[in-house]
C-alpha cells in the first residue's frame, strides 16, 4: 500500500527496524540499562510464538523483544509512534500476557518473577515533560506502601525535557527522535540500522511481511462490506461499513464539482466496494445528477473499459 513506508525509509523507532535490530541482546541489554538505570550480567531472548502478529502492523500482542536475565526477571520493550490513547490498558494486557507465559498450570504464584514492560513513545503520553514515566502499584491510603507484585511499566518518552538521566539515555533519546549520532552507543545502532536495510534477507522479509498485511486488511474490507450488505441500511444509501464511507464521500460532492471528484468516486465504488460498471454508473448518475449516457463515459474512461488508448 502507499502509506506503508519502504525498508529504507525505516527509522529505529519503526516496530519492525527496532525489533531487528535489538533482538541483537548487544544493543538491547544496555538500552535496558540506560533506562532502569541498572546493571544486567546477561540477557536472553524468550521466544512466544503464540503472541506473534502475522502481519507488518496488525492487531494484536506481538512480544519480539520479550527477554530475561540472569536473576530471573523478565522485561518486554516495544515502541510506539502514534497516540492511539489506549497506551496504559495495552501495557496491562502486556503485562497479563507475560505472566501467563510464566506461570505455566501447576505453578505457584510466588514463581512470577520481577517484569518490566517498557513502551518507547515519540510523543508525551501524560503531558508532563519528562523523559520517564515509571510506575509501580502502591496504596492510596499509605502511598509509600508498596503492593509488592514485582510489575513496572516505565514510559519514555523522547520528546522529554525534565527529569535527571543519563548521558547515555540521552543520546539514545536523541538518535530515537531524529537519527543524530552522537556517540559510541548511537553510532553503533545507526551501523545495525543500515545493516537490516542492506541484508537481501531482511529486504525480502519485510516485502513479505507488508504483502501479508496488505491482504488481511482487504480481507477485513471485503468481510465488512458483506457484513454491512446483511445488515442493511435504510432506502439503501449505505450496504456496510465501506459502502457508507464512499456513500457519505459521494453525498458531498454538489452538482458541478471538479471532474477529479467524480472519478474518485468511481474509484471508491469500483476499489473499496468491488461495485460492477452497471451498478457505478446509476449511482454516479443519480448522486452527480448526470445523463445515464454522461455517468457512463466517465466509467468506461476512469476503469479503462475500452482498452488501451
Amino acid at each position: 500500500m502507499a502509506d506503508r513506508k519502504t525498508l529504507d525509509e525505516l527509522t529505529l523507532m519503526d516496530d519492525y527496524m527496532f525489533a531487528q535490530v535489538m533482538r541483537d541482546t548487544r544493543h538491547l541489554k544496555p538500552l535496558l540499562e540506560y533506562i532502569l538505570q541498572i546493571k544486567i550480567k546477561k540477557i536472553e531472548l524468550i521466544e512466544l510464538q503464540k503472541t506473534k502478529k502475522e502481519g507488518y502492523d496488525s492487531k494484536g500482542v506481538r512480544l519480539d523483544l520479550y527477554v530475561t536475565d540472569d536473576a530471573g526477571a523478565v522485561y518486554n520493550v516495544e515502541v510506539q509512534t502514534s497516540n492511539k490513547r489506549n497506551l496504559p490498558k495495552r501495557m496491562r494486557y502486556y503485562q497479563s500476557i507475560i505472566d501467563i507465559s510464566i506461570l505455566t498450570p501447576g505453578m505457584e504464584y510466588g514463581s512470577l518473577k520481577k517484569s518490566f514492560v517498557i513502551f518507547i513513545c515519540n510523543y508525551d503520553e501524560y503531558g508532563r515533560d519528562r523523559y520517564l514515566y515509571t510506575f509501580e502499584n502502591t496504596c492510596r491510603e499509605e502511598p509509600d506502601l508498596k503492593f509488592g507484585d514485582e510489575s513496572y511499566k516505565v514510559v519514555v518518552n523522547t520528546k522529554g525535557k525534565k527529569g535527571d538521566i543519563n548521558g547515555h539515555l540521552r543520546e539514545v533519546l536523541e538518535y530515537l527522535e531524529d537519527g543524530s549520532v552522537t556517540g559510541d552507543y548511537s553510532r553503533e545502532l545507526d551501523e545495525a540500522v543500515k545493516a537490516v536495510k542492506s541484508s537481501e534477507e531482511r529486504r525480502l522479509e519485510y516485502m513479505l511481511l507488508v504483502t501479508r498485511d496488505n491482504e488481511m486488511r482487504a480481507e477485513g474490507r471485503a468481510e465488512g462490506i458483506a457484513e454491512g450488505r446483511a445488515e442493511g441500511i435504510a432506502e439503501g444509501r449505505a450496504e456496510g461499513r465501506a459502502e457508507g464511507r464512499a456513500e457519505g464521500i459521494a453525498e458531498g460532492i454538489a452538482e458541478g464539482k471538479a471532474e477529479g471528484e467524480i472519478i474518485g468516486a468511481i474509484k471508491l465504488y469500483h476499489d473499496e466496494l468491488g461495485l460492477v460498471p452497471e451498478e457505478i454508473v446509476s449511482r454516479i448518475a443519480v448522486r452527480f445528477s448526470l445523463r445515464e449516457d454522461a455517468a457512463k463515459k466517465y466509467v468506461e474512461e476512469t476503469l479503462h473499459l475500452n482498452g488501451p488508448d
